[in-house]
Parts: structure tokens; C-alpha cells; sequence
């Protein structure tokens, strides 16, 4: 170990509170979780709102709109939740 350097890597300032370089920044999986649940649920009102208009027409056109609005939202979940794991 070289000295002057803690295990994780961070220099060792006055008072050895240099390793506490994580306080005070907020994990950013709380944040995708409330950003998630209220994407979500607007989400789920758009669909359910426009559902509403298209249920009255015919078969064929009720087909892709369910098809396309059951797939179109896991996207910007795997967007949100790459996010909140940190990855790129």
C-alpha cells in the first residue's frame, strides 16, 4: 500500500474525512424509482385515454395500437434502469 493512499483508493486528507467523498450525493436509484412509477402511471393514463377512442374502431387498427403500447414503454425502463445502475 503507498502511503498516504486508503484502501478504496482516496487520498488521506486533515482528520482522515478525505475517504468520505460519498456523503452527501444521493444514490440514483431512489430517484429512477420515483421517476419510473410516475412515468408510468402517466404513461398508463395516456394509453388508457387514447384506448378509449380506438377500442370503438375496427380490429385491425385495435391490434397495433395494444401491440405497439404494450412494447413502446420498456424502453425508457431500460433506459432508467441502465441510469440508475450506473452503466452507459
Amino acid at each position: 500500500m503507498q502511503r498516504g493512499r486508503r484502501r478504496g483508493g482516496a487520498r488521506q486528507g486533515l482528520g482522515g474525512a478525505a475517504g468520505l467523498g460519498h456523503v452527501g450525493r444521493m444514490s440514483r436509484i431512489p430517484i429512477a424509482v420515483v421517476v419510473g412509477l410516475l412515468g408510468f402511471a402517466a404513461y398508463v393514463a395516456l394509453v388508457v385515454a387514447l384506448a378509449d377512442h380506438v377500442i370503438t374502431q375496427h380490429w385491425a387498427l385495435q391490434v397495433p395500437f395494444f401491440l405497439v403500447a404494450g412494447i413502446v414503454w420498456a424502453f425508457p425502463a431500460k433506459w432508467l434502469m441502465f441510469w440508475a445502475a450506473g452503466q452507459r
